[in-house]
């Protein structure tokens, strides 16, 4: 609204002071009149001559039309009176070719330069050189300056639009990985303690009951997880938001070490010189543990696993080693890197740490992440 009313208050200035000048002009008879032509006339002609450069802006093409209009009008006078629609038809071209659509502020240009070429030769003038000189330079200048305008808001739009595509790919990219950690890890607990619970239903009931317990609650806390998730996306629909579950702790890390040793391995927790996980590198930290948890007991058939944290000032290791059978292979083949590794890396490359997922010299697997992260995030 604002460039709006300055827009129109300096095309107000400028009308003035183009009447101004042409009018002093006339006034000392440095252009006279057209023995067939009235004073009272030649005024009239000159104030009309501004009236294309206070109406451009709201009517573009009737501005641009009535400034064709009044240059073969004041043809005949000649010198400044018939500079004023010329700079009026070209202001009026600039918001044609800056706002308009190209074809038509091109074919605007061909017909601008036409008339001027027409109006030098046909109708007498005082100055047909200099008609024609000012007229097509200030046509020109006129468009050029339209069209770099349009250019550039094409060029903004495009980047708007590519950036739009990106964020929405990277947030689809973040929600997969998401859904993949959760999905992977809980589905992977189940199905675990699902075979032991059907390989031990008869002889041993009481185990088969402490895996149906941890399928229950696996079950449990992964739906609520999925809800959160599924809700932050229902969200951006208009549908009232729900509230985020805060970043994982310690805590959240130990529950997570817990449940992961009721599958089948004996886990441990080693942490060291970290009391809090600093704020966004503590999900990635989580998640990658999860991860890692996730492939272990999937397909490692480790018997013990240890993970261990370490918290230095500004930066989080993490380490996740077992004694199974690595990528050489078992009971459920060979282990292809898939989507798993390449979400810890992709979640440790965030971060511009450092990442290995390797077998160990003789038996097992390592999985170590180390992120970087700026002091003041723990205390925010």
């Amino acid at each position: 609204m604002r460039s709006r009313v300055v827009r129109r208050a300096v095309d107000a200035l400028a009308a003035v002071l183009l009447a101004v000048g042409a009018g002093g002009n006339l006034a000392a008879g440095a252009w006279p009149l057209p023995g067939w032509m009235t004073p009272w006339l030649g005024w009239a002609i000159m104030g009309l001559s501004v009236v294309p450069l206070l109406i451009r802006w709201s009517w573009p093409r009737p501005a641009f039309v009535a400034g064709l209009v009044m240059i073969v009008v004041s043809a005949p006078i000649g010198g400044p009176i018939v500079a004023v629609p010329l700079a009026a038809a070209g202001c009026a071209l600039y918001v044609l070719a800056a706002y308009g659509p190209q074809r038509t502020s091109m074919a605007a240009l061909i017909v601008a330069g036409v008339e001027v070429v027409l109006v030098s030769v046909f109708i007498p003038s005082p100055a047909q050189p200099a008609t024609l000189t000012l007229g097509t330079t200030a046509l020109g200048v006129s468009y050029a300056l339209g069209y770099s305008v349009l250019a550039r808001r094409e060029q903004a739009a495009q980047l708007r639009e590519t950036y739009a595509h990106q964020a929405v790919s990277e947030e689809r990219l973040r929600i997969a990985r998401e859904m993949h950690d959760v999905v992977a890890h809980s589905m992977s607990l189940i199905a675990v303690k699902a075979a032991v619970g059907n390989h031990v239903a008869l002889d041993q009931p009481e185990e088969a009951r402490d895996a149906l317990r941890v399928i229950e609650d696996t079950s449990r806390e992964t739906l609520a997880e999925l809800r959160r998730m599924l809700g932050v996306l229902r969200g951006g629909a208009g549908e009232p938001e729900v509230l985020l579950a805060p970043a994982p702790t310690l805590a959240d890390l130990r529950a997570l070490v817990e449940r992961a040793g009721r599958a089948g391995p004996s886990v441990a927790l080693d942490v060291e010189g970290l009391p809090e996980l600093p704020g966004g590198v503590g999900q990635s930290v989580y998640r990658i543990a999860q991860e890692a948890l996730t492939n272990v007991v999937k397909h490692a058939g480790a018997s013990t696993c240890r993970v261990r944290l370490r918290g230095d000032e500004g930066q989080v290791s993490i380490e996740v080693t077992d004694d199974g059978v690595g990528v050489g292979g078992g009971a459920n083949g060979p282990v292809v890197p898939g989507h798993g590794l390449i979400g810890m890396r992709e979640r440790v490359a965030v971060y511009g740490g450092e990442f290995s997922a390797e077998p160990l010299p003789h038996k097992g697997f390592r999985v170590f992440a180390r992120l970087p992260y700026a002091v003041a995030e723990v205390a925010g």
